[in-house]
């Protein structure tokens, strides 16, 4: 099949077919399109939609979110995850306002000198806000486009195959649809485990038989094993790390939290003090060496329980010690802060710490 007709059954396809989505819902703006890639990245849309909707209405434009405070951003961003997606998008919005007039550029060159702003969602941008050519490619992408052709390089590595054969195929008319409907295809029909190839249009193509179907120009159905497209590489075990929360309360029934380095893993989230995060476990002689208060005579307990989160490279144990404050301390972690635990929601507290919390008055 022609490239000319792949894309035209793309999009007749995606016309009937595509989803409902709110970023859709209104003219493709660039500051929506912006806004919802990043959501989108490593999180499912199920999650996204009602937090999206929730950004937008608190903050319409660029320029309103420019004008936030990053405490609010990281706050309204609880339960999205990857949160240096949430420290660069405040920070794009002030670049935009404060260097482009809060007018988002419309070339792929320019949009990547944006903080947080990569290789998918400038193409993104480009194809689907501005209506020009770009070749985004994306985890569905990838899959649809390596089943389609066959490809035997490995991904992610591979990926520049996929793009040069993206290049043959988005239409100079419609690219932003011709996009979303690769998209949408790999979400709805071309899914990893069970793809549903007699619903895909390049799945196969109506014979003259009244009713009949033979096999269409994608050559992993060709071959009987969509699901072993695209090919990768054997993932790597996780490791499991090891830490230790201090539960600190005062005499007001107050408890420690303190600010994370704003570089780095959960970078400027709230947290409770706690050791290292590292693939030895601790020694009670380790632990009592990183006691983030000096001076309060603590009298530490265990509290019953460990926590367990997963990153997207390790896994990780807490344990938690309770400490009740009989004295102010006298030295202490730079940016602690005290809040009583109602006060716990107003903080931009990470998963991981409210499951913290939760273990903690569960005991």
């Amino acid at each position: 099949m022609k490239n000319s007709n792949l894309s035209k059954s793309l999009l007749i396809w995606y016309d009937s077919n595509k989803r409902d989505l709110p970023w859709r819902s209104t003219k493709a703006t660039p500051y929506n399109v912006w806004l919802s890639e990043v959501m989108l990245q490593q999180t499912t849309v199920v999650t996204v939609i009602p937090r999206y909707t929730s950004f937008l209405e608190r903050w319409p434009d660029v320029r309103a979110l420019a004008g936030a405070s990053i405490d609010d951003v990281l706050h309204e961003w609880q339960g999205l995850g990857y949160y240096a997606r949430a420290r660069n998008l405040h920070r794009c919005a002030r670049v935009v306002v404060e260097q482009y007039g809060g007018v988002f550029p419309d070339d792929e060159a320019a949009l990547k000198t944006l903080p947080g702003i990569g290789d998918y969602t400038a193409a993104a941008i480009v194809a689907i806000a501005f209506g020009n050519f770009s070749t985004p490619v994306d985890g569905n992408i990838i899959r649809v486009i390596s089943r389609l052709e066959g490809l035997e390089q490995v991904m992610p590595a591979g990926k520049g195959a996929v793009r040069m054969r993206m290049a043959e195929l988005v239409p100079a008319k419609r690219p932003g649809d011709f996009v979303q409907g690769l998209m949408d295809l790999g979400s709805m029909v071309c899914t990893v485990r069970k793809p549903d190839c007699p619903a895909c249009p390049w799945g196969s193509t109506r014979g003259s038989t009244r009713g009949s179907a033979r096999a269409g120009p994608c050559r992993a159905r060709a071959g009987g094993k969509p699901q072993s497209y695209p090919r990768k590489a054997a993932k790597k075990p996780r490791p499991t790390r090891y830490g230790v929360i201090f539960w600190l309360v005062d005499q007001a029934g107050r408890v420690m939290t303190r600010r994370r380095d704003e570089t780095g893993l959960l970078g400027g989230m709230m947290e409770f003090p706690s050791t290292p995060w590292r693939e030895q476990d601790w020694t009670h002689e380790d632990v009592l060496s990183n006691v983030p208060v000096a001076g309060a005579g603590l009298d530490w307990q265990d509290v019953p329980g460990t926590v367990r989160h997963t990153f997207t490279h390790f896994h990780l144990e807490l344990r938690i010690l309770k400490g009740h404050l009989s004295s102010m301390p006298e030295t202490a972690h730079d940016h602690a802060i005290w809040s009583v635990p109602h006060d716990f929601v107003d903080l931009a507290l990470p998963t991981v710490m409210k499951k913290v919390a939760k273990l903690v008055y569960s005991s």
